[in-house]
């Protein structure tokens, strides 16, 4: 049975929540963040402070949570010309995939994770990766994650495994599945410290989390916090 996990952690909603659902799992949960060039690195600031204020949420948390590490992908970003990595305007590109789609950046985040994994001792990394609310990227569907899982079982004859907690939810049970993790707590946590916004904005607080409110992360993000409100009866929570 695996006792230690890896989480792949950004500082966004998804990877937050996926922190949580490890910590809720794992004897031993260690993170991972990417510096590629993104256009929204404030993401990366953000990780420290969750880091520090998810696991006193819960009284087993603390002792769960190990090291933090933060990988160097600047290579990725030079090679990249997409809406994510530069000041392009996000656009449908004539492939029918948006332009925000960094070509390679999954197989590549988890690539590494599962070498670094490997070199600590821990057998499950933890993904965010979601095919039920995602702009068509094809490295966040559970096809591909599948086939990468192999490959690196065969290339590395190790039984390590990929775990992807979202990968059939949709953006209303992604915040019912933080609120019975860590209840309320966890909820306004995620909405007013974690980043999904492309564009890196975070000038206003709205209800569903800081962002300009129309890159399709935002739209995303607002609808279905909305919508798990509403299927809550809740009201909604404020700062």
């Amino acid at each position: 049975m695996s006792t230690s996990a890896l989480v792949l952690f950004s500082g966004g909603q998804d990877s937050a929540t996926c922190l949580a659902w490890a910590l809720s799992r794992y004897d031993r949960v260690e993170t991972v963040g990417f510096d590629y060039g993104q256009r929204h690195v404030i993401e990366l600031s953000l990780r420290p402070h969750l880091l520090q204020a998810m696991p006193a949420l819960k009284p087993e948390w603390p002792q769960r949570l190990g090291e933090d590490h933060v990988l160097d992908l600047s290579v990725l970003g030079s090679i990249s010309d997409t809406a994510l990595t530069s000041n392009a305007a996000i656009a449908m590109q004539a492939n029918g995939l948006p332009n925000t789609f960094v070509p390679g950046r999954n197989l590549l985040f988890i690539t590494l994770a599962a070498a670094l994994a490997y070199r600590r001792g821990i057998d499950v990394i933890v993904g965010g990766m979601c095919e039920t609310d995602y702009s068509g990227y094809p490295d966040c569907r559970d096809d591909t994650l599948r086939a990468l899982q192999t490959a690196l079982q065969l290339g590395m004859d190790t039984q390590l495994g990929i775990e992807t907690p979202l990968m059939w939810l949709d953006k209303s049970a992604t915040w019912a599945l933080a609120r019975e993790l860590g209840g309320k707590p966890l909820v306004e946590l995620i909405r007013s410290d974690t980043h999904t916004c492309y564009l890196g904005e975070r000038g206003a607080l709205h209800d569903w989390g800081y962002g300009c409110g129309t890159c399709p992360a935002c739209e995303l993000r607002a609808k279905g916090y909305r919508q798990f409100v509403a299927s809550t009866s809740a009201p909604a929570l404020r700062s």
